[in-house]
């Protein structure tokens, strides 16, 4: 096994030395991560316009990354991993969306894969990081695959999209249903191929969140061995393989619950920074019209105090909600469903206030708000992006929320 990330090591001074990662408590290590991605924001700042024109990240950022341990956070300790919590990784990527929301959402979105893939027969969990525990995996969850059931597993098809950071990665995640047998239901899966086994389409020509890679992916009538497919039911019932192998905790909750974490948790930083520019712009600016002071408009204060409000609002909920999981977890005890529900509702908030709130920023950044130079716009950009994630259509889900109070039976597979 390679444990290249079990040491935090940079040239930045701020980082541990080589070795010393084996010595630290969950605390300090938590410290330490929080204080590299607080000290990597201006050099992501510094980057995003190479990132945007890239349109995937510039390797000097995944390679300081993966140096940082951002990727390890979550990752199975038996396989070079940190195995902290869940909070401590969302903390991670909001700070970094600080400084660019395209590096976070790749972070948010591959390292997730880390935590599902504790999840899966250890025999996959193996064949990914046996040889290199730095080892990354892409996906795109959409069932849309062809599955044909065969001998010791599957032969898997299709074209699927939106696969962010596939460029950085050496597997993908997949999702497909396979065909109801013996009487059994169709079952949804999601299914780790190599990247010998699949092609990727660079087609990612966007607006916004330019820098994530999110291009497509192909399967052409490949082998998919059994012990490469993950349930969907085996994680809502937080009873996969993986869970007799890796028995943290952090491994009993719901997947559902924790990947739209790693879609709308990015915002939140990206709208900090754009809170920051706003403040730091219109504490002197002057109206070219009127010649008023931004700062007396009683709209633009309203705005940022706004802004405000949805970032703490959207911490303390994500903070509550992981105890809550956590809690649950740490007791072998199941969320049920309406929390599960309700979990699923607050998460898909997240982004359409943080874009509400962006909006109202960019509208009080004046006319200079429209180019491209300026701080917010990027930020404005990306935020209203991410905002279109299936994951967070804040209305199907609140409205599946609404009618399973009303007696309602629940339409949400991703629980």
């Amino acid at each position: 096994m390679n444990n290249h990330a079990n040491s935090i090591t940079h040239s930045s001074n701020d980082l541990l030395p080589s070795g010393s990662i084996q010595k630290m408590d969950s605390e300090k290590l938590q410290t330490s991560l929080n204080k590299a991605a607080e000290n990597m924001v201006p050099r992501l700042r510094d980057r995003a316009k190479e990132t945007a024109k890239l349109g995937k990240l510039p390797e000097s950022t995944l390679h300081e990354m993966i140096d940082a341990g951002f990727f390890k956070i979550l990752q199975p300790k038996r396989y070079g991993g940190f195995e902290l919590q869940a909070k401590d990784f969302f903390d991670v990527q909001i700070k970094l969306a600080e400084g660019c929301m395209s590096t976070a959402w790749v972070l948010g979105v591959v390292a997730i894969h880390n935590w599902q893939l504790a999840l899966y027969d250890d025999k996959a969990q193996e064949e990914v990081w046996g040889d290199d525990d730095d080892t990354l995996i892409s996906s795109s969850y959409m069932p849309v695959g062809k599955v044909t059931i065969v001998d010791g597993g599957y032969k898997l098809s299709g074209k699927w999209g939106f696969s962010s950071g596939s460029k950085h990665c050496q597997w993908v995640f997949v999702g497909a249903m396979v065909p109801p047998s013996d009487g059994q239901a169709a079952d949804y899966r999601t299914f780790l191929v190599p990247r010998e086994d699949y092609s990727i389409v660079e087609n990612w020509n966007v607006s916004g969140l330019q820098g994530t890679g999110s291009n497509d992916i192909i399967v052409d009538d490949v082998f998919v061995p059994e012990h490469r497919t993950h349930r969907a039911l085996d994680g809502f019932n937080c009873s996969s393989p993986g869970n007799l192998i890796n028995t943290s905790p952090l491994y009993k909750i719901p997947f559902g619950q924790i990947f739209v974490r790693a879609v709308s948790s990015s915002s939140i930083g990206a709208l900090q920074s754009a809170l920051n520019s706003t403040v730091t712009i219109n504490k002197e600016r002057v109206g070219l019209n009127d010649a008023k002071r931004v700062a007396l408009d009683p709209s633009a204060q309203y705005a940022a105090a706004d802004a405000l409000r949805v970032i703490d609002e959207s911490k303390t909920i994500m903070y509550r909600n992981f105890d809550i999981m956590l809690d649950a977890a740490s007791q072998d005890q199941l969320l049920s469903l309406e929390e599960r529900i309700k979990m699923r509702y607050d998460a898909a908030l997240v982004a359409p206030k943080c874009a509400d709130a962006v909006n109202q920023l960019f509208i009080h950044s004046g006319a200079q708000g429209i180019f491209r130079e300026h701080p917010i716009n990027r930020a404005w950009l990306d935020i209203n992006a991410g905002r279109t994630h299936v994951a967070n259509n804040v209305g199907k889900l609140g409205r599946n929320l609404g009618g399973s109070l009303m007696g309602l039976p629940n339409e949400d597979t991703f629980l």
